[in-house]
């Protein structure tokens, strides 16, 4: 990068010219770098004498030139239609204004600008000048800047009230694309409320249209070669040698009215110019109220284009439920969900972050939900890095109250944590709810379903409005794989939380009841030395193996197919399928209490190949 071009992004932190920017978003989006720039520490400072253009004091120095453009913009016109007025008590101001301006034409030869093809600052003295000087902007800085009255003044000695400088003094309307440019700033400046600022600027351009236009009927009026033959002759008698505030307020009160289109029957054009001049006039106010309604409509529109959307959503829910005859209670369900979504579109983390990058997403995420996983039954003791890692993966979710998130025997897909608020633990027996418990803050719900790969064994159902985050089985598993040591905490958290699931829970859940049965009489019968090993290899084969690939399941008994038992032991086991046919007579051996030495299928067939069993198969060992 030359010394000559900078990127602008590091000056955003140089404290010596301009303080810290506290607010990125009042910045010009015409000051971002393109892709690919190379930003570097080394080009922090800009050459000598040469000044950001996003520098605080420089935009201090802008906003003040506003406000002078403000008053340049009601002296122009001003002065065209009273002459007197621009020899009098204006002349010293619009001196000092001047100068003020001529000042900001010197300073633009100090102030750096942004390449547009490469997107670098550009500070090199020659450049900035010469790119200043052969641009229009230039001349008219300093044709709206020379005093030309007082010139004259100087060179003559002598006052002039000629035509000829009331309109040289209209050149300053130039000034008026500082404006402009300020305006469009401030609605990009989200520190500033977009409605109020174009309010303002639309308030603004009417009020310089009707004084603009005021201005130029008195002008007119003044000129005419017979004065009372103009309305402000024909209501003012000698109006040119009465006070200049009450021809102005005069001709400022034919403009407001003429543009409102109200008319009292006082006001008519008199000769031909003030018909013509009217004529022009109400066109431009055709297309400025056109203009003005326009603005008005889109902010009041803009500000209740989420409400026109959820009441056509409700109104599409109302006739889908009334088209399929859905049930009362399924469809308040519906339209508390759907309100819900509106009511919180602020807090939906998902809007709110798929523009972001990876990291920044990980970064909020880690921020808003590290603490809640850590404090989950299930990782308990993880690492850090399974955490960076689960966190990017999570979606946060908002529920009503009465809503079910997971409905009993569906097929498990995800599990979730409860961020905040509560939910109920039910189940249905011959057709009857019954209530199990009740689960709150940075608690898990539907862990069980997943691990064991069975379908959801309760229903969970909210109690008042409460944020979740789910956890997709999908990228449980492919993240928990490379992860040994992680999948082997977690396993152990979750078989001390089956051990202190209640006993009404349990008698839900077959299979897992009848899992931890075993596992308490095999942990009985171990010896203590070297028991930990055998109990987690047990545990590793007879649940989902959480630090593996997941394993097919099958049912294994320890019988011939043909000689069932009479009574006891016929259930079958549900097991995961180990990688040897030694392992599964060794698991068959632990679960049955004899060794097998023949393993066959249902229909009598033996196996020999372990790859080809699938999902669900049983398995006869004897």
């Amino acid at each position: 990068m030359s010394e000559t071009t900078r990127s602008p992004m590091p000056l955003l932190f140089r404290r010596h010219s301009s303080g810290e920017i506290r607010n990125l978003a009042s910045l010009s989006s015409s000051l971002l770098p393109a892709f690919g720039t190379v930003m570097g520490e080394s080009s922090v400072r800009l050459k000598r004498f040469v000044i950001a253009p996003y520098d605080r004091r420089y935009r201090l120095w802008q906003a003040f030139l506003v406000v002078l453009v403000v008053y340049s913009a009601w002296s122009s016109p001003f002065e065209l239609a009273f002459s007197k007025a621009s020899t009098g008590a204006l002349f010293p101001v619009d001196l000092v204004v001047d100068a003020f301006f001529a000042i900001d034409i010197i300073l633009t030869f100090f102030v750096a600008y942004l390449d547009k093809s490469t997107y670098l600052l550009v500070e090199e003295h020659k450049k900035i000048a010469f790119r200043y000087v052969t641009h229009l902007w230039f001349p008219m800085d300093v044709a709206s800047t020379l005093p030309f009255q007082a010139i004259y003044r100087v060179t003559t000695g002598k006052k002039s009230r000629a035509q000829v400088f009331g309109f040289l003094n209209l050149l300053r309307l130039w000034r008026l694309r500082r404006v402009s440019k300020f305006f469009s700033r401030l609605e990009k400046d989200t520190r500033f409320s977009y409605f109020w600022t174009r309010y303002f600027k639309l308030i603004c351009v009417t009020l310089f249209a009707v004084h603009s236009a005021g201005c130029f009927y008195y002008w007119m009026a003044t000129r005419y070669h017979n004065a009372e033959s103009t309305w402000l002759g024909a209501n003012i008698p000698g109006f040119k040698s009465r006070s200049i505030w009450l021809g102005y307020t005069y001709s400022m009160y034919w403009s407001i009215v003429t543009l409102s289109t109200v008319g009292y029957g006082d006001l008519h054009a008199v000769n031909i110019e003030e018909k013509i001049f009217t004529i022009f006039y109400m066109l431009f106010n055709i297309g400025l109220t056109a203009y003005l309604i326009g603005n008005m409509t889109n902010l009041i529109v803009h500000t209740a284009v989420r409400t026109f959307v959820m009441r056509d959503a409700i109104n599409e829910i109302l006739r889908y439920a009334k088209k399929n005859r859905l049930p009362e209670g399924l469809r308040e369900q519906m339209l508390a969900h759907l309100t819900l979504k509106f009511k919180t579109a602020e807090l939906q983390q998902e809007q709110v972050l798929e523009d972001l990058p990876k990291a920044i997403r990980s970064s909020i995420l880690q921020q808003l939900f590290r603490t809640t996983l850590e404090n989950s039954h299930l990782f308990k003791g993880v690492s850090d890095d399974f955490i960076v890692q689960l966190v990017s993966e999570i979606k946060a979710e908002y529920f009503p109250p009465k809503v079910d998130i997971i409905i009993q025997n569906e097929i498990p897909t995800d599990f979730y944590i409860i961020v905040s608020g509560a939910v109920d633990v039910v189940t249905y027996k011959n057709g009857m709810e019954q209530f199990l418990s009740k689960l709150g803050s940075q608690q898990m719900f539907g862990e069980i379903g997943v691990i064991f790969n069975i379908p959801q064994p309760f229903t969970v159902r909210t109690k008042r409005l409460s944020q979740v985050v789910r956890i997709s089985h999908h990228h449980f598993k492919q993240l928990v794989q490379p992860l040994h040591e992680d999948g082997k905490i977690i396993h152990t958290n979750f078989i001390q939380y089956l051990k202190e699931l209640k006993n009404e829970e349990l008698a839900e859940m077959p299979l897992v009841s009848e899992f931890i049965d075993d596992l308490i009489s095999e942990e009985a019968s171990m010896n203590e030395a070297g028991a930990q090993d055998q109990q987690e290899n047990e545990i590793f084969t007879t649940t989902s193996s959480l630090s593996k690939t997941p394993s097919t399941r099958v049912i294994i008994h320890g019988y011939q197919p043909d000689h069932k038992p009479k009574s006891g032991g016929n259930a079958g086991k549900l097991i995961h399928l180990p990688d040897s046919v030694e392992n599964l007579l060794s698991i068959a051996e632990s679960k049955f209490g004899r060794r097998g030495t023949t393993i066959v299928m249902a229909d009598g067939s033996q196996v020999e190949d372990l790859a080809a069993l699938r999902e669900d198969d049983h398995l006869y060992i004897f």
